[in-house]
């Protein structure tokens, strides 16, 4: 049996382990300083009130315990006998008041500066979709090409699963991050495709919904360099924590060497329109679009979870009329949890999970939809 002392010793001795820096850390409860001025800015005003309100809390109650300690009953004290006193109205109405003056010009200051999204160097245009980000560089200029990808989660299905070791950034990696300039000013444009979602980097501070069908402005001036990583804080559907954000932030010579990259990407992207695929390459595409965006709902296999998420091995929705099939991926099914995939991918991609699903899973259609195929479709939509 051990002494009470050396019980006491072990408890203080694993208390002061779990207190070390590494605990600590796991146990930040406080919002980040963040690396912008706004975001620095929402700190010092919420640590200001936060101490406002620590102070007033103890004025309060010592105030109460001190009353309670020296005017009990057992030291004689009798209460005062009265109805009314225009005096303790007018103080105790006074003082919250001049305290809310006293907090509201801060905070004014702040807000006003957070939602000033003027006079921007960059406007980027963010749609949110179950489940992935849309990015969109608005053009500058007329002969300037729109800039425009899709954003979805990078960790694999193993790690998921826990069949492999999970990685660092486990659930907070992308393939394709957003990449802004540093020392620029650069405005968001957020709406969503779907249902609600929300575009938040804490170290931004500033986090605004994406409402379908309606556009709200943000705006973030990066100081210093780096990987900022975010996630959707709106619930938004069953892969919800499934849809992270990451932004690169280069120096502004980086970025424009970037940009023009990106520039040529969307010219190169234009022609594929009237790329030929072969039926290898077109399987080996869509696997990999599968795996990466269709297999939660419809699952390995093409089992899917009836009557929500069809299956799609043996499915006359897979395997019918081939125009339809195309047309219910681009356009998706109103009323339904099939989304329209016409933004999300482009026509490459759209022929290549076409192909895919109607020879995968035992649909032996010999069917190789080409990207004129799917034009045709987007077009005669528009």
């Amino acid at each position: 049996m051990l002494s009470k002392a050396k019980l006491w010793l072990s408890l203080a001795v694993g208390t002061l382990l779990m207190w070390s820096t590494g605990a600590h850390a796991a146990w930040e409860l406080n919002m980040p300083r963040g690396v912008t001025q706004i975001s620095r800015d929402t700190y010092d005003l919420h640590m200001t009130i936060f101490w406002w309100m620590i102070a007033i809390g103890v004025v309060v109650f010592g105030v109460l315990l001190w009353s309670i300690i020296n005017h009990r009953k057992s030291k004689g004290a009798k209460p005062a006998s009265f109805h009314e006193s225009t005096k303790v109205e007018i103080v105790w109405t006074l003082i919250p008041f001049l305290i809310l003056i006293a907090m509201a010009v801060p905070a004014t200051r702040v807000l006003t500066a957070a939602y000033d999204a003027s006079a921007s160097d960059l406007d980027i245009q963010i749609t949110g979709y179950q489940w992935r980000w849309e990015y969109s560089y608005l053009p500058q200029s007329a002969d300037e090409e729109e800039v425009s990808f899709f954003s979805t989660l990078a960790t694999s299905r193993e790690e998921i699963s826990n069949s492999m070791e999970k990685g660092e950034n486990y659930l907070l990696e992308v393939d394709n991050p957003l990449v802004i300039p540093t020392d620029r000013k650069v405005r968001f444009l957020m709406t969503s495709a779907d249902v609600l979602h929300a575009w938040w980097v804490p170290e931004f501070a500033v986090k605004k919904d994406n409402v379908p069908g309606f556009i709200n402005e943000s705006w973030v001036i990066v100081e210093e360099p780096g990987v900022y990583r975010g996630q959707c804080a709106e619930l938004c559907g069953m892969d919800h924590g499934f849809m992270p954000i990451e932004v690169h932030a280069l120096e502004p010579a980086e970025y424009d060497e970037w940009y023009a990259e990106q520039q040529q990407l969307a010219l190169a992207e234009q022609e594929l329109a009237n790329a030929e695929l072969s039926m290898d390459d077109a399987m080996a595409q869509g696997e990999e679009i599968y795996t990466a965006s269709c297999i939660a709902c419809h699952q390995a296999g093409g089992a899917g979870m009836p009557p929500v998420f069809p299956a799609l091995a043996g499915s006359e929705k897979a395997t019918g009329d081939v125009q339809v099939t195309i047309d219910t991926l681009v356009n998706g099914v109103p009323g339904t949890a099939m989304a329209a995939f016409g933004r999300q991918f482009n026509a490459v991609e759209l022929a290549s999970i076409i192909t895919y699903v109607r020879n995968a899973f035992g649909n032996e259609t010999g069917d190789l939809v080409q990207p004129a195929d799917v034009n045709a479709i987007i077009e005669g939509g528009q």
